[in-house]
């Protein structure tokens, strides 16, 4: 994977959508759209969840779980 496409990644596995990664990269959504279509394509996946999972499981991304309040 490009450095790139895990800066997108990253943001959205963060929850950003298209268009907030486009405006937090400088890019237009057009292009996270398009690293998003390579970063499936190499990780064999359809969705962001699926590949935010595979990067995570391949230790692309750190997991972080959230704390549950209360917890």
């Amino acid at each position: 994977m490009t450095k790139r496409e895990m800066d997108v990644l990253n943001l959205i596995g963060q929850g950003y959508s298209s268009k907030e990664a486009a405006d937090s990269l400088y890019v237009s959504k057009r292009t996270v759209d398009f690293h998003l279509a390579n970063i499936y394509d190499k990780l064999e996946v359809k969705n962001r969840m699926q590949a935010f999972h595979a990067a995570t499981k391949l230790g692309f991304i750190p997991f972080e779980p959230k704390q549950i309040r209360g917890k």
